[in-house]
């Protein structure tokens, strides 16, 4: 059990987080446009996993991608942003399809996506991919790439090799039904991981599509009895509640202004990884997470220049949290 007043007790490798999953362009709308009936999009580097690689790094500790991407232009663009923010690149494997893209309305609540998917879920088990696992702390994974084959067996094999090492596995269960197969029932392949996994961070959104609608309180209980050993569920403005089964604390939102709520989770999930690794319990690190959350939300695009986690410290100790 993962106590919310005591530190994380992790493996200490070379690398901090393992995110796996998709590595993505997305297209957001130049304004607000739920309707998509604008005719202006600018690109971002994107895919959740790929986010909060970037995070993280930014935050001050050490990420790496596993994805797949495409030879192409995009697959260039989304590689050199990599490789200009310091991320090592070699778990993300260039194949013949072509890069996924996400195109996205700018929101202010929950943005609306179209996805158009290509390399991203051909993502292979590979000697190098075990080697980066085996050197990593935490390792991460979405919905995103358990939703297709051949990916979601690799992520599959990421799982039982992290268990069997001692690794702490993270995972968002962040389902959406445009993304699984025709006729595959996305919601029990979901319910039927998630006592393989130690941390999750629904929304309410997340946990609504899983389970239908509910209190907050029973939702939770549902991810716990399903076997998670903490369970995060983010509650947009109205904060978080979490809970490790014995004890459940309802956290407040730190955000003050909302731009664009895209990547508000990744941002989440990198303050919170950032704080575990750097020595903070388990409930300042998601005060941590909040906080970044909450530095996201001012501006547009899911990855954005964060300040390092010394700086978000400080100005929470500026707010009195």
């Amino acid at each position: 059990m993962f106590r919310l007043n005591e530190k994380m007790e992790l493996q200490q490798k070379d690398n901090d987080v393992l995110s796996v999953g998709e590595l993505l362009v997305d297209m957001i709308s130049a304004d607000y446009d739920d309707e998509f009936s604008g005719n202006t999009y600018h690109k971002f580097f994107g895919g959740s996993p790929s986010n909060i690689a970037m995070n993280v790094k930014k935050l001050g500790i050490q990420s790496l991608v596993a994805s797949a991407i495409g030879k192409d232009g995009l697959g260039r663009f989304l590689l050199n942003h990599l490789h200009q923010n310091g991320i090592d690149t070699k778990c993300v494997q260039q194949v013949d399809d072509a890069t996924s893209m996400v195109l996205v309305t700018k929101s202010q609540n929950n943005p609306i996506p179209i996805f158009y998917r290509g390399a991203d879920y051909q993502l292979a088990y590979s000697p190098e991919l075990e080697e980066a696992l085996l050197n990593s702390s935490i390792l991460h994974f979405s919905s995103w790439p358990i939703s297709r084959i051949p990916v979601r067996s690799t992520v599959e094999k990421m799982i039982e090799t992290a268990r069997k090492n001692g690794k702490l596995v993270c995972f968002d269960p962040n389902y959406h039904p445009m993304l699984w197969q025709k006729g595959e029932d996305g919601v029990e392949y979901i319910k039927s991981i998630i006592g393989k996994v130690d941390i999750i961070k629904p929304s309410e959104v997340d946990a609504e599509r899983l389970f239908g609608k509910d209190t907050h309180e029973r939702q939770i209980e549902k991810f716990l009895n399903l076997g998670a050993k903490l369970v995060i569920m983010t509650l947009g403005k109205d904060g978080a509640i979490v809970s490790n089964g014995t004890e459940t604390i309802h956290f407040n939102t730190l955000a003050t202004e909302v731009v664009d709520t895209t990547g508000a989770g990744d941002a989440f999930w990198s303050g919170f990884y950032t704080a575990i690794i750097k020595g903070y319990t388990v409930k300042k690190s998601i005060t941590f997470g909040l906080a970044v959350s909450a530095y996201k939300l001012k501006y547009t695009g899911a990855v954005v220049e964060l300040p390092t986690l010394e700086e978000i410290k400080e100005a929470l100790e500026r707010r009195g949290n």
